[in-house]
């Protein structure tokens, strides 16, 4: 059915407890900017709405208010998603890349500042590494496509519907490939990061069939929890809003899904990570990427295309070698 050791997965989660308070601290805090700018924001529109003639101005100020305020900690979040990535993502990525290939890491807080200063030799800036990502996930979207999607699985005739459905459900769970190609970069300790990208999306692509089998079966599981989650976060979230002023009961529904966005970044994301890169690590063992499957995505990629660019940039023309190794 799938390839991933639940059991493993949980394991690692659990020996870094660490990061898991952190990201609980990140993402939780950030919920807790959405309620308060929501909620202040409402405030304020409740009470200017009264100056207005309108009868209803108080409800209508008080959700744009509300808007106003949801939008800005948006704007927030998306200015330091860099920073997000830089020390939550890739620090726990790191931790959890050596406990899946048996290295002790520190426990405490030590296993933070542990991990920050192996990101840091990876990728001396938080610029870098973003850069890095962005390019990854433009490329992987390349991959479901070269593969055929669904009709690589199911070749049946008549089903272009469901086909064209199941492609989409595909390329929603590679939402974590580029975290893997990350855990990739690390594990290796490469000394060109743009190259060692290269080389882990060329070996995510040939052994694609294997991947996305595993990633959907993963992100089925997921969505299933997510969505168990979203239901109990109603609860809370409405409760919270029923003592703002002004009709705000749809932003219960909004203040759920940051609820359950929360909970799934800080919880459900780590298991996701820790299974892929379990499958990953033990697919491409021993295998060198193929330049057949590196000209194909250069030709459907164009982010794959500026990814061998850099590549090549930083490495001075680099050749293919060994899986983890250039030359």
């Amino acid at each position: 059915m799938w390839d991933f050791d639940i059991g493993r997965s949980v394991s690692i989660m659990m020996r870094t407890w660490p990061f898991i308070v952190f990201r609980m601290i990140v993402y939780f805090g950030i919920t807790l900017a959405y309620i308060v700018a929501t909620g202040t924001g409402a405030s304020v529109g409740y009470g200017v709405g009264h100056i207005s003639t309108d009868p209803d101005g108080p409800l209508s100020f008080a959700l744009w208010g509300g808007v106003v305020g949801f939008g800005v900690v948006s704007i927030a979040v998306y200015w330091i998603r860099e920073y997000i990535l830089y020390v939550v993502k890739a620090g726990h990525v790191a931790v959890m890349v050596h406990l899946i290939d048996g290295r002790d890491v520190p426990d405490g807080q030590d296993q933070i500042a542990y991990a920050r200063q192996v990101v840091t030799q990876r990728f001396a800036e938080a610029n870098i590494l973003f850069v890095v990502d962005q390019l990854v996930k433009g490329a992987i979207r390349a991959i479901t496509g070269l593969l055929g999607g669904i009709a690589a699985f199911l070749p049946i005739p008549g089903l272009s519907g469901l086909v064209s459905f199941i492609n989409t459900v595909i390329r929603l769970s590679l939402t974590y490939v580029d975290e893997i190609i990350l855990g990739y970069n690390i594990r290796i300790n490469s000394a060109s990061p743009f190259e060692t990208a290269r080389q882990g999306v060329v070996l995510y692509a040939q052994n694609g069939k294997i991947m996305v089998k595993n990633a959907v079966w993963l992100a089925v599981i997921m969505w299933a929890v997510s969505f168990v989650i979203f239901l109990l976060m109603l609860a809370p979230a409405a409760a919270i809003l029923f003592m703002m002023p002004g009709q705000l009961a749809g932003w219960a529904f909004v203040l759920a899904i940051v609820f359950a966005w929360a909970f799934k970044a800080a919880f459900i994301e780590p298991f996701a990570i820790a299974c892929l890169m379990q499958v990953y690590f033990k697919t491409i063992a021993g295998q060198v990427p193929d330049p057949d499957w590196d000209a194909r995505l250069a030709e459907a990629s164009s982010k794959f295309r500026e990814l061998k660019d850099k590549a090549l940039a930083s490495f001075g023309g680099s050749r293919w070698g060994p899986a983890g190794a250039t030359r």
